[in-house]
């Protein structure tokens, strides 16, 4: 099975810490982009013929502040174009204040049935300082919109003047909301955002106590009945995102729109990050790719390692062996010897100990030198 990414690059406001393809002043060219994009989907479909998808994702900027019959006709044409499975997870994210009763229906009707929600924090000061467009009490006004529903919150840790008991807050929050799934990223101040200035000027938590903060939200998270699957991903039994589970487990994938990027049959390409850029070359009968490449031999299995040990139950040795044809102990016997301390290696898999996995980058590293 493979998953559909939808880039949806308008939103309200530019929150200062995005480094996304997110444009709060280009609502204006909606109606031209979603003209583009239903075009790029249908012209791409003739090439994935042969594939089955059982996820499909729409991101942003913020699908839920465009009109939602663009939402709707864009998986109106996935529909029409491309092989969905009936049990396929259908995800859109929302921000709070961008959703009503209307939008709602219309989402549902257009086969959505997993809602992910932007909370980012409980606490309406911080939500001031990131330029959130929303507050608590509104986030709570949309969880009860979604009453009932497939329901993933997200939320930051490593903000500017946090605190756990802010993180807590955060939690909890999110739980009275309804969620099942919590994902809980550590900010990265991207160059070129208000939020790097904010960095170099050293206003920002240490790597130290963002680790400190990570391990609070861990153990929280565990205390409120949630499981870690995925080193900032944690869900109630049975709610993990099938559609970030392919990313991690190296699984194909297309995407549409602006900054879109795909993987497909070993080749990795993304479209352009201008919205005028890429509504010419489609109008044109052009791809609006600017990068592509095609992966090869051991970085494949570079890749696959360093997305699988993301994972809380890491590679399995079996599905590393029906991959690259060899033995995972084998071939790294004398990497698993060197990090053995870090790691956790049963008869079936290898993973990174629970308590170690937040510094996975420094391990997968030192794996593959």
């Amino acid at each position: 099975m493979s998953g559909i990414y939808v880039h949806i690059p308008f939103c309200k406001s530019k929150c200062t810490y995005c480094d996304f393809a997110s444009y709060p002043k280009e609502i204006g060219k909606a109606e031209l982009y979603f003209a583009c994009l239903y075009k790029e989907m249908k012209g791409r479909a003739e090439s994935l013929d042969g594939y089955t998808f059982d996820t499909v994702y729409f991101g942003g900027g913020t699908p839920s502040f465009v009109d939602p019959k663009y939402i709707y006709g864009a998986m109106k044409q996935l529909k029409n174009y491309y092989k969905i499975t009936n049990d396929a997870e259908i995800t859109i994210e929302i921000n709070p204040g961008t959703l009503d009763e209307n939008k709602l229906k219309i989402y549902k009707a257009a086969g959505f049935n997993r809602f992910s929600v932007g909370m980012q924090s409980a606490n309406d000061e911080i939500l001031k300082d990131l330029n959130r467009i929303h507050t608590s009490k509104q986030f709570l006004e949309a969880c009860e919109l979604l009453k009932g529903e497939n329901l993933s919150v997200d939320i930051m840790i490593g903000l500017p003047d946090q605190t756990e008991e802010d993180i807590k807050k955060s939690v909890d929050l999110a739980i009275a909301g309804g969620a099942v799934h919590i994902s809980a990223h550590a900010l990265k101040a991207e160059e070129g955002t208000p939020m790097y200035g904010r960095y170099l000027n050293g206003e920002l938590p240490s790597a130290d106590e963002v680790a400190d903060m990570y391990d609070f939200t861990r153990n929280y998270l565990a205390k409120r009945g949630f499981s870690r699957y995925e080193v900032s991903n944690f869900s109630k039994e049975g709610y993990y995102s099938r559609h970030n589970l392919n990313y991690w487990n190296r699984g194909e994938y297309i995407g549409f729109g602006v900054s879109a990027s795909s993987f497909i049959g070993e080749r990795r390409f993304t479209n352009t990050e201008k919205i005028d850029e890429y509504t010419a070359c489609i109008l044109r009968n052009k791809v609006a790719e600017i990068y592509g490449e095609e992966i090869e031999g051991d970085e494949r299995e570079f890749e696959f390692i360093m997305l699988g040990l993301r994972k809380e139950r890491g590679i399995a040795f079996d599905d590393f062996k029906e991959r690259f044809g060899v033995d995972f102990r084998e071939k790294y016997a004398d990497k698993i010897k060197q990090l053995s301390p870090f790691l956790d290696i049963t008869l079936e898999n290898i993973a990174i100990k629970p308590d170690k996995l937040y510094v996975q980058n420094e391990i997968i590293i030192r794996f593959m030198d």
